[in-house]
């Protein structure tokens, strides 16, 4: 099985679930139900057609883990033909409706852990204590509420800094909204973020909002309910690995800066150079094929070739790039690797790109169909490569009004080569559901190769990340 690796970086934030990942609170909760509901049903006068059976574990997985308190409680009292006004969230404990029924639900279960307190999962304590010496943004959630109760009664109250409590969590209709306000209270976007959860709503929530890893904590038979929304699906935390030898782009001291240092070992070192070409030897403009070198930059790069050797590294094709410099003793790499050539006819081409070219195609012409209807869309087929530019897509439209697309499906029949595109109602963007940003551009990649995080949004043949 593949390890879940949070990789400094792509990922700059790691939201937990409580229940389940951080705590072992299931137990608790469950008994807490139990006592506040058979009270509850002892005590009711029956009605017409109305259960008053016994409160059950399975009511308790089935209704109430990881839901909202008032969403829980209603469901529930569903369940046994019980129908209660919902009433207000300030509604005191003793009184009959459905707030104030969770909310004496809220304050049996505090009763309970403030007498037995909370048992804790040492391996999370020990991932969110690596995450935060790093610089790593956390944050938990839990839609059962009672986040910092829990976490002061299990000893652990400062372990996190931001958490989504017990107001939001009882008043959620849905506990999909609980993970994206986590990173939103982070200053994040989900698709530089982590969602770790235990529940199959939770994974759910976190993979239709677009998380850039979800992983599933299956320490039960849950672990199935858990494979089908989560990336990657472990028994405990100690399973999820991190990434931190690499120095963060902005930690890395600029290279101008320190004048001196660098003029003196440039005197005794010879430098590589290595260029983009959009944006950095020529203007980002609206067309791709009106980009060209900017005034006299031809002139410099001609004087650098002679003086070190440089490299021009694009995700245009090999032979776009190299004609729009068309300078000779350059290193040129097209499609950002799969294919490059050398100032000596030297050539080299990723030995698995070649599989993905009929893929590629068949995918081509299907964005082609589903977003021949939106203006200002361009799709470019490249040979390794597909790219959609929205940039001149109008900044007042919604990105949720666009056709949505899907990345392939994985091949089945073992034989390692790429899958045929498929269509469905999965957005286009890195992880399958996150909202396209009018900026730029999204690029489709043949399923091999080193690729590294940006802003831009990319789909492959058997994957989906985010890249430069």
């Amino acid at each position: 099985m593949t390890r879940p690796v949070i990789d400094l970086r792509r990922h700059e934030a790691v939201i937990f679930d409580l229940d389940g990942v951080v705590t072992d609170t299931a137990a608790l909760r469950c008994a807490a139900w139990a006592a506040l509901f058979d009270s509850y049903l002892s005590e009711r006068s029956p009605r017409r057609g109305e259960e008053h059976r016994r409160f059950t574990e399975d009511d308790y997985h089935q209704f109430l883990d990881g839901r909202p308190y008032y969403v829980a409680v209603t469901d529930f009292l569903a369940s046994r033909a019980i129908t209660l006004p919902r009433g207000h969230p300030a509604d005191g404990a003793d009184a009959d409706t459905v707030c104030g029924l969770g909310n004496r639900g809220e304050r049996v279960f505090r009763e309970h852990i403030a007498r037995g307190g909370v048992p804790v999962f040492e391996s999370t304590v020990a991932l969110v204590g690596q995450l935060r010496r790093l610089g790593v943004a956390t944050a938990v959630f839990s839609p059962s509420g009672g986040v910092t109760p829990v976490l002061e009664a299990a000893g652990i109250g400062g372990l996190f800094s931001v958490r989504i409590d017990d107001a939001a969590n009882k008043l959620a209709e849905s506990d999909a909204v609980l993970p994206l306000s986590a990173a939103r209270l982070l200053g994040t976007e989900q698709a530089r973020a982590v969602l770790v959860a235990a529940t199959g709503t939770a994974v759910a929530a976190g993979r239709r909002g677009g998380f850039a890893l979800v992983v599933g904590i299956g320490r039960t038979s849950s672990a199935g309910e858990l494979g089908r929304g989560a990336h990657v699906v472990v028994t405990d935390a100690s399973e999820i690995d991190v990434r931190a030898g690499d120095r963060r782009l902005s930690d890395i001291p600029d290279a101008v800066t320190p004048h001196q240092k660098l003029t003196t070992r440039l005197r005794i070192r010879r430098p590589a150079v290595f260029l983009d070409f959009d944006g950095t030897l020529a203007e980002i403009v609206r067309e791709p094929t009106a980009a060209a070198l900017v005034d006299g930059m031809a002139t410099v790069l001609a004087d650098l070739v002679r003086r070190c050797p440089v490299a021009v590294v694009s995700g245009r094709d090999l032979a776009d790039v190299r004609a729009r410099i068309g300078l000779p003793g350059i290193w040129y790499a097209g499609s950002h690797g799969f294919e490059l050539v050398g100032p000596d006819g030297q050539h080299h081409q990723h030995p698995d790109a070649l599989a993905a070219v009929p893929v590629l195609e068949q995918m081509a012409h299907l964005l082609g169909e589903r977003l021949r209807d939106v203006p200002g869309i361009l799709v470019e087929h490249k040979r390794f490569a597909i790219a959609v530019h929205y940039r001149n897509v109008a900044r007042t439209a919604s990105p949720r009004s666009l056709p949505r697309c899907t990345r392939p499906r994985p091949a089945s029949s073992g034989s390692g080569s790429p899958a045929v595109a498929r269509s469905s109602n999965s957005a286009p963007t890195s992880s399958g559901t996150r909202d396209v940003r009018w900026s730029g551009s999204w690029t489709t990649f043949p399923a091999t190769g080193p690729w590294y995080p940006s802003t831009s949004a990319t789909t492959s043949p058997t994957r989906t990340r985010s890249m430069r």
